[in-house]
């Protein structure tokens, strides 16, 4: 583990010297859980960004402009119901719009649950978001961040994933001998995936868990199940309207944040859909800019 974290702090700091917005790999000496990658596996991203068979996990940091950045930072998820990643308007324009705000974003581009070259799908996508974590906390000095103002974002099945890591940070996936903490200090779910059960989105489910899952991965993944009072901080953001995600999924989520006593907040849009990312078609407001509000109350934004 010792030499792998020193490849990727050379990685970073070339990374660093040179430029941002370039892909890092997030295991620089050996992808876990890992199976050798088909000839037909293959990465391909479209005209729109979306990308899929992702079987080399990267980090993609943005940095903000010079002088402007207050030390926190957020690992992006982009959601794809786990079958692709909708990276451009869940994933880069995120990034960017955090970087106005003066937070470093790390964008994550995580492998997606495949038995092709997993030898656990099931933990794959969270091994990843794990690890991004570690990373940056780990490196936080070079980053210019507070390694306790570290949160996760995610959208959709993207927000499963950030929901996932927000509740089973204590259920390590990966090595991790140093004990760094894999918790995030804040969470941010915008239509999120949350539940396996009867609210579920099948698609997310059947393409992380299978189409017979057990009943103890049903509730291991069915993350409203595995919020403690020791959850992250969490931000919510869904439309009441959502036919792919159902409202509930937020709702649920919320609810058992509030019987845990920890700081939520919650925006419902009467309309909106799915998938709409950065803005709302049906309502003038930006979602971002109460998103921003929150991290400033919260104490996210006030400087180092």
């Amino acid at each position: 583990m010792k030499t792998i974290l020193s490849a990727l702090i050379l990685t970073i700091a070339s990374a660093i010297a040179y430029s941002q917005e370039k892909p890092m790999p997030l295991y620089p000496k050996g992808i876990p859980n890992s199976k050798p990658t088909p000839a037909a596996y293959v990465e391909k991203t479209d005209k729109s960004s979306w990308i899929t068979g992702v079987s080399e996990p990267t980090l993609t940091p943005y940095l903000p402009a010079k002088g402007k950045a207050n030390g926190t930072a957020i690992v992006v998820c982009p959601g794809g119901g786990y079958s692709g990643l909708a990276n451009a308007h869940e994933g880069m324009a995120i990034c960017q719009e955090f970087n106005k705000i003066g937070v470093t974003a790390f964008l994550l581009k995580y492998r997606l649950p495949s038995d092709d070259i997993m030898v656990d799908r099931s933990i794959g996508p969270l091994q990843d978001a794990q690890m991004a974590i570690l990373t940056v906390r780990k490196n936080a000095k070079e980053w210019g961040i507070n390694p306790a103002k570290i949160g996760i974002i995610g959208f959709s099945a993207g927000g499963h994933l950030a929901s996932t890591e927000g509740t089973h940070f204590d259920k390590p996936v990966i090595e991790n001998k140093e004990n760094i903490s894999l918790r995030p200090d804040f969470m941010m779910l915008i239509y999120p995936v949350i539940s396996f059960g009867e609210q579920a989105h099948v698609g997310s489910r059947e393409n992380l868990v299978g189409k017979t899952p057990s009943a103890a991965q049903v509730d291991l993944y069915s993350n409203e199940k595995q919020v403690t009072a020791n959850t992250p901080p969490t931000f919510l953001v869904h439309a009441q309207d959502d036919n792919v995600v159902p409202v509930q999924n937020s709702l649920m989520f919320y609810d058992a944040l509030l019987k845990n006593k920890v700081k939520a907040e919650m925006h419902l849009f009467q309309e909106g859909g799915h998938g709409f990312g950065m803005t709302n078609s049906k309502n003038k407001d930006k979602w971002f800019d109460w998103a921003a509000n929150w991290l400033d109350e919260n104490g996210f934004l006030s400087g180092k």
